[in-house]
């Protein structure tokens, strides 16, 4: 049987963090802004609103905005990654990625930039879900640490890729990391054949 990958999209193929921080600082030049060496938690609304309540709003209103996804710089090495894991054999791709709950602009402009990185081959392996763990799989590559929903025990492994809010926190050992594109992801891949 192939091996399913469940690719997240938000700071695993596309640097949203990155994006989020050039726009914060385009449209709030004199508000304080939280570095990237220093971003914790999943949720930069929260840091922000941390820092003074205020700018939970404005960071928010940076990622709601028209061409926020589509301007997302790609991560570095992973558009090679996903078409190389796409083209391996007995492997099957999907991106499975979360819109945001103001959807406006995020679910239309996802799909573009799929499009437009990856091609059209790779919008048709769009999967769009507030709800990853009711999405079959073997394994999930994905930023967010925790990922909870309907499925208590999802059919799949979640590899947690590395991004600046999450870079410190340690992992249990039972739980792997990919630190970047750069690092085995063949291996990890190649780790649930035949499971």
């Amino acid at each position: 049987r192939a091996v399913r990958v469940l690719v997240d999209m938000d700071g695993v193929l596309a640097d949203f963090e990155g994006g989020l921080l050039r726009g914060f600082r385009r449209r709030f030049p004199a508000e304080p802004h939280v570095p990237l060496e220093e971003r914790r938690g999943f949720l930069a609304r929260e840091q922000y609103r941390a820092l003074r309540p205020d700018l939970a709003t404005k960071v928010a209103s940076v990622y709601e905005a028209p061409g926020f996804f589509l301007d997302l710089e790609p991560i570095p090495g992973a558009l090679e990654a996903i078409r190389e894991m796409n083209d391996m054999e007995d492997t099957e791709v999907f991106i499975c990625t979360s819109p945001l709950i103001k959807y406006e602009h995020c679910v239309r402009e996802k799909y573009r930039w799929v499009e437009k990185h990856l091609g059209p081959q790779f919008v048709e392996r769009i999967i769009l879900t507030r709800d990853k763990t009711v999405v079959m799989g073997n394994l999930l590559i994905d930023d967010k640490d925790t990922i909870q929903g309907q499925e208590e025990t999802p059919s799949w492994e979640h590899i947690l890729f590395t991004c600046c809010h999450n870079q410190h926190l340690a992992l249990p050992p039972t739980r792997r990391r990919l630190l970047s594109w750069s690092d085995n992801w063949r291996e990890i891949i190649d780790s649930k054949r035949g499971a």
